[in-house]
């Protein structure tokens, strides 16, 4: 009955992963992982208070990389974030995942920083350096390279031109900047589509 514990538990040790009873035990720890046999989770992983790791959640570091996700954030199904060799930043309140999961990758000497309510969902993913600023969304199926996404309020803020900066859509952004209160909106290449104040998606009234 309890062979094939052994031998998940046994690949998850040779991977650097923790046990599925460690990723339960995080529990202790004010960590919350209600589909604990699905999830993989590195040793090295630095976890906050009240961060949600639903099924199917990846947290893989290797050659000395790091990650660290922030409290109350939440990792939907199908998140898979790597540091092999350079270093993850989630911040407080995030929202990774959801609608088709999302991909965060970081190399030697690269740096991925998620602030504080961001979003990131639709099945994108990030790779090489990038800064998703406070309050700032990735909406859709988009490969973003060396991107910067503005500070600002979340999407829950009343006032559309001052949320962080947004790319929406599907397609390549390629070092792409968005300042607050911003939004591109794109079916290609980000590159070539123009940049519009939130409120044009968002008008009142």
């Amino acid at each position: 009955m309890h062979e094939p514990h052994r031998s998940g538990d046994a690949a998850r040790e040779r991977l650097g992963f923790l046990s599925e009873a460690e990723i339960i035990a995080l529990s202790r720890l004010g960590i919350l992982s209600p589909d604990p046999g699905s999830v993989l989770v590195s040793g090295d992983v630095r976890l906050a208070e009240d961060v949600v790791l639903w099924p199917n959640v990846i947290l893989q570091i290797s050659a000395g990389g790091r990650i660290t996700i922030g409290p109350g954030t939440n990792l939907f199904p199908g998140t898979r974030i790597v540091a092999s060799g350079g270093s993850v930043t989630v911040g407080a309140g995030a929202e990774i995942g959801e609608e088709g999961g999302f991909t965060l990758k970081a190399g030697a000497g690269e740096t991925i920083d998620i602030g504080d309510g961001a979003r990131l969902l639709g099945g994108g993913s990030l790779t090489l350096s990038n800064r998703i600023g406070r309050g700032a969304q990735i909406l859709g199926p988009i490969r973003c390279q060396n991107c910067l996404l503005g500070d600002g309020g979340t999407y829950r803020d009343p006032e559309p031109d001052a949320r962080g900066g947004v790319l929406k859509g599907s397609g390549v952004a390629r070092g792409i900047e968005v300042p607050q209160g911003h939004v591109i909106q794109a079916f290609g290449l980000f590159a070539e589509a123009v940049m519009r104040r939130q409120s044009y998606f968002h008008p009142k009234g």
